[in-house]
């Protein structure tokens, strides 16, 4: 089958899902083609089957804003028509569905066919989409796709409450490679993170507001002051200035270590003992998941769609959201033995195994044979 995948290229969960999604279908013999404006994070391995198509941003003086939709759409059609794509796949909802909507209409007028799959991935539903500048537009994008998948049950009912829906929602869980991401056995590394056995905390994000990285911060330092341990912060964004600052003032500067954008996560999650998660809101929590198949338990807020993550008791806990209190004295009770932390890290990696990639594959091609074949 020949795919086409429209998606954010960044290091978000949305971007590396697709990414990580359409390398798997190409293993399997699809012919996949990314439709984005530059090589996706995650395209770090060469596949014959694997296609990049970039959507090239011109700006003229006519417009004081870059028509980047109505570019995008452009781009489908020209590669619909070259390469005789069977089956479009959106990863969010704007502007990836309503270009290949109206994609699919110019098709259309030369007698073609395409039916279109949409993955809701969180902030196009919640955030974006609930702003009534773009809420018209989301739910026709929604409605309108031939197929709709949600990455949690949380996001699913999400959408349901906050949208005239006509369209089934179908929930496909984010998921992860264990191939890439596994427990390490090169104990070299973690002694250059923590020279002094320190115990190592790990908070990876884009930095932003909703992420609530101050609880991070502050949820660390209670724990800093009762075991040995350092905070390692990976990824880069608006609140990072805010963040530094934080650390100067709680005189943590010599045990947060900011190590910013990474592309190989697995060459240092391996090497942690706790992940943190005090997000505000999160459709799935797919970094937490990442860390979880590398052998750290998680404390994160009970929001979202973490819950059916996160399992209670067992692959870490969940606190209410803003809970630093809660937050550190669950994460000192995971970290002061070395028998309990032994026991969740083992959980952690058990329940992970839930989330499989191979599940996630076998969804997408059902739904992509049934669009394609049986109608």
């Amino acid at each position: 089958m020949r795919i086409g995948i429209l998606c954010y290229p960044t290091f978000g969960g949305s971007g590396v899902i697709a990414t990580e999604l359409g390398k798997a279908l190409a293993m399997e013999g699809h012919e996949v083609h990314f439709i984005t404006y530059s090589v996706p994070a995650r395209l770090d391995r060469f596949n014959p089957n694997l296609f990049y198509h970039e959507v090239s941003v011109t700006s003229y003086p006519l417009f004081d804003y870059v028509p980047f939709e109505t570019i995008l759409a452009s781009k489908i059609v020209d590669i619909v028509k070259s390469h005789k794509l069977d089956i479009l796949h959106a990863h969010y909802a704007i502007p990836h569905a309503s270009a290949a909507l109206m994609a699919k209409a110019i098709l259309r007028d030369f007698g073609i066919e395409i039916p279109l799959v949409t993955t809701l991935h969180g902030t196009d539903i919640t955030l974006v989409g609930k702003n009534p500048t773009y809420k018209p537009v989301v739910e026709h994008s929604m409605n309108h796709s031939d197929a709709l998948t949600a990455v949690s049950n949380s996001l699913k009912q999400d959408t349901m409450e906050h949208f005239d829906m006509r369209r089934e929602i179908e929930v496909v869980y984010n998921f992860v490679d264990f191939n890439r991401f596994k427990p390490a056995n090169d104990l070299g590394c973690r002694k250059r993170l923590a020279p002094n056995n320190e115990k190592l905390l790990v908070h990876t994000s884009n930095f932003r507001k909703v992420k609530r990285i101050e609880d991070v911060v502050k949820c660390f330092a209670l724990v800093s002051n009762q075991i040995d341990s350092k905070l390692l912060l990976i990824g880069d964004g608006p609140e990072r200035d805010n963040i530094e600052l934080l650390c100067r003032d709680l005189k943590l500067c010599d045990k947060v270590v900011f190590l910013g954008k990474q592309e190989n996560l697995e060459e240092i999650l391996p090497y942690c003992d706790l992940f943190l998660l005090p997000s505000e809101t999160e459709s799935f929590g797919l970094s937490a998941l990442e860390a979880m198949a590398c052998g750290l338990p998680v404390v994160s807020s009970n929001t979202g769609g973490i819950p059916e993550l996160n399992l209670e008791g067992f692959s870490g806990y969940l606190l209410p959201v803003g809970d630093v209190q809660g937050m550190a004295s669950k994460s000192m009770e995971i970290l002061k033995e070395e028998t309990v932390l032994h026991r969740f890290k083992q959980q952690a990696i058990q329940h992970a195994q839930k989330f499989t990639l191979e599940k996630a594959v076998m969804a997408y091609e059902a739904i992509y044979n049934k669009l394609v074949f049986t109608n």
